[in-house]
């Protein structure tokens, strides 16, 4: 079983908010996953992130690879106030 840390959209049409989860990389993008990490809501000004560094450190440490849009959000937000 390959882990990934990405996306899964929620919101409404045309008003996307995120949820940054890690689960099955077979798994539908909004089907089943193991854990949510943090969010993601690109339609505020700036864009509002919440990353939950433990977990994703921990995550990471067990073999779990994020997607490219994940990896970018964590280079930029990672250490700055998300939930600890």
């Amino acid at each position: 079983m390959a882990v990934r840390i990405r996306l899964a959209r929620f919101g409404q049409k045309k008003k996307p908010f995120y949820r940054i989860v890690v689960a099955d990389s077979e798994a539908p993008r909004d089907g089943r996953f193991l854990e949510v990490v943090g969010t993601y809501n690109p339609m505020t000004d700036p864009a509002e992130v919440t990353l939950k560094n433990d977990k994703i450190a921990y995550w990471l440490g067990q073999g779990a690879k994020p997607t490219d849009t994940v990896r970018s959000l964590i280079a930029k937000y990672g250490d700055k106030g998300g939930e600890a």
